[in-house]
């Protein structure tokens, strides 16, 4: 009987019954589901790092999307607010676009 101990999407549980297996859950407290999606956050950064190709990527990518999402509400905003401070900061600062890669920086 495997043991996962890990945040899991909500519909899992479902398909695990659907699948004609038991299971036990347990519902977070906030604190430790804040503490459970950052754990999960790095998770799935690992898995993107790992993907071997596009498609891969882009799955692990939209999960990343999902625990930013819950993130973002956990802290008391939305995907809308954490939207509109990279804005800003994308104004101020700019993106990643054009691949700048900073060597090092000279005290004169």
């Amino acid at each position: 009987m495997p043991v996962y101990n890990k945040l899991v999407r909500d519909k899992i549980p479902q398909i695990i019954e659907q699948a004609g297996k038991t299971f036990t859950t347990r519902i977070l407290e906030d604190d430790e589901y804040r503490k459970e999606l950052r754990k999960k956050a790095f998770e799935e950064l690992e898995e993107y790092m790992s993907a071997s190709d596009d498609e891969t990527a882009l799955e692990e990518l939209a999960d990343v999307l999902e625990i930013i999402h819950a993130l973002a509400e956990c802290h008391g905003g939305t995907f809308e607010r954490v939207e509109q401070i990279r804005a800003e900061k994308a104004e101020k600062r700019g993106g990643f676009k054009e691949k700048i890669f900073l060597v090092e920086v000279h005290d004169e």
